[in-house]
């Protein structure tokens, strides 16, 4: 018997939290505490590509863990666009890996072992981030992830890496912040936070006022333009540069501002949508 498809986006998300006490177990064993690293991603990657072919039909697979509140399910839904995404994310972290591996033993840095357990947990809030079913979940992995970089970017604890550190995390949770207001709000317009390809159709037949619309997508659009690198939201990019060279290519590249990028593609059109931004005069 086969791998259930609907169980994939899950175990894609568990695989590396399953990592992370490997990792701190072999924290005496580099070895073997860096395979457990090397393994996570190569299972992970074989995990998303394995959702391709369904992907490509336009297939969605996954569905609700549980239920927070009525309308409000903690769901795990892979589709195109979130296979697409988590591909190119799990791909790179490939490299990344080996990459970081080398780097840290090259330089011989220390709290090897931190960094790489805060390594394995980015990298399963990165896949939650793509396999989000709805804007709640979206929002709790999101979270997760600017937790999880912040050992990254605090690593070298120099006073250069303690202040980009310390400006990252006020950027990203006042980011957080007005992304769960904006939440807030819509929840208690439509008593949904579902994705809708084209926009949410309780959104499409409210009757709420166009001021409150831009209010929501304002406070929405922040929320996720701060980690996708926005201008004039983006200072604390290059300050963040102060942490190991993996971690760059970590923010850049593979998980923090592509994350953002996929918020914004989720919020502009999964939560409001062409029409509805045309309503709100957008266009």
């Amino acid at each position: 018997m086969g791998l259930q498809p609907d169980f994939i986006p899950l175990l894609a998300v568990l695989v590396s939290l399953f990592a992370i006490p490997l990792i701190a177990l072999s924290s005496s064993r580099p070895n073997l505490r860096e395979s457990w690293t090397f393994l996570a991603a190569l299972i992970k990657f074989g995990l998303v590509l394995s959702l391709i072919p369904g992907a490509l039909r336009g297939e969605t697979v996954g569905g609700a863990l549980f239920d927070i509140a009525p309308g409000l399910p903690f769901e795990l839904e892979a589709d195109p666009l979130g296979v697409f995404f988590a591909l190119i994310a799990s791909g790179l972290w490939i490299f990344t890996s080996a990459y970081s591996i080398g780097y840290m033993r090259g330089n011989g840095e220390v709290k090897q072992t931190r960094f790489f357990a805060a390594f394995a947990m980015s990298l399963s809030s990165t896949i939650g981030v793509a396999f989000a079913g709805n804007l709640f979940t979206f929002i709790v992995f999101y979270e997760i992830l600017t937790l999880s970089t912040y050992p990254l970017v605090v690593h070298k604890e120099s006073d250069a890496a303690i202040q980009a550190a310390r400006k990252y995390l006020t950027y990203t949770l006042t980011a957080g912040l007005l992304l769960v207001a904006g939440a807030g709000l819509l929840y208690m317009e439509t008593g949904t936070l579902d994705f809708e390809a084209g926009g949410l159709s309780a959104l499409i037949d409210s009757d709420i006022a166009s001021g409150k619309l831009w209010v929501i997508f304002i406070l929405m659009f922040i929320g996720v333009g701060v980690k996708a690198g926005v201008m004039p939201l983006h200072s604390w990019l290059p300050s963040a540069m102060a942490a190991p060279t993996p971690v760059s290519s970590l923010l850049h590249a593979v998980a923090v501002v592509k994350s953002g990028v996929f918020g914004v593609l989720r919020v502009s059109g999964f939560i409001f949508g062409f029409g509805i931004l045309q309503q709100m005069g957008a266009d």
